[in-house]
């Protein structure tokens, strides 16, 4: 007989584990479908740097996941945003809005196994590792029939689904939701990079018409490196030895750090916007890249799609105290309108920051420039702009708020 679960999550990457952590405790039964075996990580804890909002920072320490990080973090008190051959510039202070700092960056890397760490302590929690989900049978009993391949169960029967399983998302497509894409014909390089300087607090974002190039304070003394080119140089630059690449980045960049000294391993990432035509689907619910995957710029897309995942968590553990139906039709709708505004505010500002900013043209440099002035000189503004810098937009999560999970 197929097993059923109140919650079965597709997806053991950051926005799966975390709502995975955030369901202890709840009284629900909850599955987790990993498609990494045991011995392995998923891909995505590379060594990217996570610009982790102050909401996100909030919301990781009430989970208990920050606390089990063991590199240090780097704590983003200032943010730089200027563009190449653009004049004006935007300095946001986190201690103008009564902040420490706006965030800190964490290596991909070291949360992954932070998270590992802690789910590894949830009671309760059945992992099916080394499993991957291949369609939906047909429901049975007001339950989603999931078909499974790999190390777990052939079969899973779920009161509610969640696709937490990124923009490729297998569940997406099986529920017949459709997409819609945009390729910003830019590749994303992420390294590690040594500089003359070393970090001060300071987050810098400069921009050009290939993408950002964009520094991070990372908490080792080296910086976050990610650099943007077009994805029609993109192998060439893949090529390149490390002196050639920190040319280029030094050319980009400029020398606010002084000299470029060494970079590491380097990775290359496509610059792909997707976002999904609807987040629900009877008795499902897409959350993180499987929602919406969104350009780089701003460092927005982890700190959306956890808030995607706590606020369905709220919503599920008052649903499990009042006895209630964790896939009803009632509570995926108050999913859908408790995330509206953060989603749509959050992807049309990535969206409309990375055309603005990449868009060449004597115009669009005066336009862009007249906006910097405006943004540096008007507090109103600038508020507006660090409270989304910090995760605060629309109806978040009170764990983002206040560190608390109920």
């Amino acid at each position: 007989m197929t097993a059923t679960r109140d919650v079965v999550i597709i997806g053991g990457g950051l926005v799966g584990a975390s709502l995975a952590i955030a369901l202890e405790d709840s009284g629900l039964d909850v599955a987790m479908v990993e498609a990494a075996p045991a011995t392995a990580m998923p891909a995505v804890f590379d060594e990217r740097n996570l610009s982790f909002a102050e909401a996100t920072v909030n919301a990781l320490t009430a989970l208990g996941v920050m606390q089990r990080l063991r590199a240090p973090t780097g704590a983003i008190a200032r943010i730089h945003v200027s563009r190449r051959g653009d004049f004006g510039r935007v300095l946001l202070e986190a201690k103008d809005h009564g902040r420490e700092a706006f965030g800190q960056v964490v290596v991909a890397r070291d949360f992954g196994e932070a998270l590992e760490s802690r789910l590894a302590a949830v009671a309760g929690l059945e992992r099916h590792r080394g499993t991957r989900f291949t369609g939906f049978a047909p429901d049975e009993d007001g339950c989603r029939v999931l078909e499974l391949a790999g190390e777990g169960p052939s079969r899973l029967r779920a009161r509610l689904v969640v696709a937490a399983d990124g923009a490729a998302s297998g569940v997406r497509d099986a529920l017949g939701i459709a997409t819609s894409r945009h390729d910003y014909g830019q590749v994303l390089m992420v390294a590690r990079l040594v500089a003359a300087r070393a970090p001060d607090g300071t987050a810098y974002e400069r921009l050009g018409d290939d993408g950002p190039t964009a520094l991070l304070p990372r908490g080792d003394r080296a910086w976050g490196l990610v650099h943007g080119v077009a994805a029609v140089d993109a192998q060439a630059v893949q090529a390149l030895d490390d002196a050639g690449f920190l040319a280029r980045v030094q050319d980009a960049f400029g020398w606010r750090l002084g000299r470029l000294r060494s970079v590491g391993p380097r990775s290359a990432y496509p610059a792909v916007a997707v976002r999904a035509a609807a987040t629900l689907a009877p008795r499902a619910v897409l959350v993180g890249n499987a929602a919406q995957s969104i350009h780089p710029v701003g460092a927005q897309g982890f700190n959306l799609g956890l808030r995607d995942a706590l606020t369905l968590a709220e919503l599920l553990v008052a649903c499990a105290r009042e006895g209630g139906d964790p896939g009803g039709d009632a509570l995926l709708q108050a999913h859908a309108a408790r995330r509206r505004e953060d989603r749509s505010r959050t992807l049309d500002f990535s969206h409309g920051l990375a055309r603005l900013t990449s868009n060449p043209g004597q115009g669009a440099s005066l336009l862009r420039a007249a906006g910097l002035v405006a943004l540096a000189a008007l507090p109103g503004l600038q508020a507006g702009i660090a409270g989304g810098a910090m995760g605060y937009r629309g109806d978040v999560p009170a764990a983002c708020r206040t560190g608390g999970l109920r």
